[in-house]
């Protein structure tokens, strides 16, 4: 690719609910982009907005300054860093590479080892707002990496989110993330059990969230998602499949540091009966509609 507005050329793959809105913000801050996603017409108004269109990960790689990915599952993020066409067997030398999927903080570490052994900087860099963060440009951005490359990568973050933090060595990014995704379990929890209680006591649900929504029982969730809830809009922001994959990787990595979480463990077994009832797809407030259905039940 030519040389960016910004001087840096950037590829971007999985432009998917999340990733098409970062990689729209990176074009709108100048940035000449490459992009690629499994399904073609997810990329459209990318296209249209003057991204360029690459065959596939290796292509991407091999073309551009700053490479990003942001796809669905570690497996995933294995293939198209490690596969023998992908990133880091194709990157240019002395280009970064930056992983924002939510992943394993293991195979971070993985894959800032095969990349430094190929001259390529490596950074894991998940993100947590969610669809409306991604569209707004204010996602927090959870760090892992060498400070150098962490600096260089800085004003690429900073056309996509505002709380941009370093948060140690590779996999620390992920990490963060793993803290971010126990604390969201728990209060989504709360704030679904909230939104139950304020329908069967005959309250009026919106009232309850001016008065609680600005208190000590405050949270994203309970501003961005309770609303949701209440108006029966299920439609992902962050969808239930990927939130169970993200449960299931902090339990196992609490799991090898000897971590009791037993919010997690409860949070993640509601998941997983709202998924196998068909919910997967849905967004994570869909949870309200299972303990709704409960609530029902027992009132029978």
């Amino acid at each position: 690719m030519a040389a960016s507005k910004n001087g840096t050329t950037i590829g971007f793959i999985g432009t998917g609910v999340m990733g098409k809105s970062m990689a729209k913000n990176l074009l709108g801050a100048g940035y000449d982009v490459a992009v690629y996603n499994r399904t073609k017409s997810r990329a459209a108004d990318l296209l249209e907005l003057g991204a360029v269109w690459k065959d596939t990960p290796a292509e991407i790689a091999a073309s551009v300054d700053v490479t990003i990915t942001i796809v669905g599952y570690p497996a995933d993020v294995e293939e198209v860093y490690l596969g023998e066409q992908g990133i880091v067997a194709n990157a240019k030398p002395g280009s970064i590479v930056i992983d924002m999927t939510t992943s394993t903080p293991s195979l971070a570490r993985r894959i800032y080892e095969a990349a430094k052994a190929n001259n390529i900087r490596a950074l894991d860099a998940p993100v947590s707002g969610g669809d409306v963060g991604a569209r707004e440009a204010r996602l927090t951005i959870m760090v892992g990496g060498d400070a150098e490359t962490f600096e260089a990568a800085r004003p690429v973050f900073e056309a996509m989110g505002r709380n941009i933090v370093l948060q140690g060595e590779a996999g620390a990014g992920q990490h963060t993330k793993m803290c971010n995704q126990i604390a969201i379990a728990s209060n989504m929890m709360g704030v679904c059990e909230a939104m139950v209680y304020a329908k069967r006591a005959g309250l009026d649900p919106e009232r309850v969230l001016e008065s609680i929504g600005a208190g000590a029982a405050g949270s994203w969730s309970l501003s961005n998602l309770a609303p949701r809830m209440i108006k029966g809009d299920f439609a992902p922001g962050f969808y239930v499949k990927h939130f169970i994959k993200d449960m299931n990787i902090a339990l196992e990595a609490a799991k090898e540091m000897g971590i009791a979480t037993p919010g997690l463990a409860l949070a993640k077994s509601l998941y997983d009966e709202l998924a196998a009832g068909g919910d997967g797809d849905s967004g994570t407030q869909a949870l309200y509609k299972l303990l709704i259905a409960k609530e029902q039940q027992a009132a029978d």
